[in-house]
């Protein structure tokens, strides 16, 4: 059985891989971290990570940025792989999780769909083949309560569509204040918040009277949860220090 801890666990996707992973069989949940320690499940649910004193596998984050400070001391002490699943991270911090990943496994994803994770791939031989000739557009919807904007899941696909251009392109988020022709070496990215969406996410590739789309369209949380669960199982086995993320999950599978 795999000791997993949830930070986060009282969140509505701490809840989700809470059962998740109770339905898995193959996890016994510890321990939960979450500023609300009501405790909605039968585990334990400690304010801070130092509170607990047990031992762990493989911890699943999914709380915010304002925790990773002390999750990272934590799981740096106890030798844990961590596998952080928010966004919104300032550049500070995420110095300080390559930092950590010096003296620990970190498993980091802006995303963690398969599906999503699959598109990197696909956008990316894309950009090698048609990133000269075409425009590159990305748009993304979310729920009107999402606090961050761009996504994270946006600026992930972006980088890949980067990763197979043979120039550095600028991404531009706002051209609302700029009267000028589009350069060919941009990308768009815009942000929609409304209703409930859970997220969706398009890349387009626009040429010379031809437009091609890849399109990801998430229809419920459970997917990321379900994705964080398949990464919790690959990190519990994994003692190097280092940064991971879902592309190992994907030639494991």
């Amino acid at each position: 059985m795999i000791k997993l801890i949830i930070s986060g666990c009282n969140g509505r996707m701490g809840q989700v891989v809470t059962r998740l992973a109770k339905a898995d069989g193959g996890f016994e949940i510890v321990a939960g971290f979450d500023q609300n320690t009501a405790k909605l499940s039968d585990y334990p649910v400690y304010s801070h990570p130092l509170e607990y004193a047990g031992s762990a596998d493989v911890v699943v984050d999914f709380s915010s940025p304002a925790t990773l400070d002390s999750l990272l001391s934590w799981c740096k002490a106890k030798k844990v792989p961590v596998i952080l699943c928010s966004t919104g991270y300032s550049p500070e911090q995420l110095e300080a999780i390559k930092a950590a990943s010096a003296e620990m496994p970190v498993f980091k994803s802006a995303n963690m769909s398969l599906g999503i994770n699959v598109l990197t791939t696909l956008i990316k031989r894309a950009a090698e083949i048609m990133g000269e000739t075409f425009d590159i557009e990305i748009v993304e919807k979310h729920h009107n309560q999402k606090k961050d904007a761009p996504s994270g899941t946006a600026i992930m696909l972006a980088d890949a569509v980067k990763e197979g251009l043979d120039y550095a392109p600028e991404y531009v988020y706002d051209r609302s204040t700029v009267r000028q022709p589009r350069d060919k070496k941009e990308i768009g990215i815009s942000a929609v918040r409304a209703g409930t969406i859970p997220g969706e996410h398009t890349v387009i590739f626009a040429g010379t009277d031809e437009v091609i789309e890849f399109k990801h369209t998430a229809y419920s949380r459970e997917i990321f949860a379900a994705g964080a669960v398949k990464a919790a199982k690959f990190m519990a086995g994994i003692t190097e220090p280092g940064m991971y993320d879902m592309s190992d999950v994907l030639k494991n599978i």
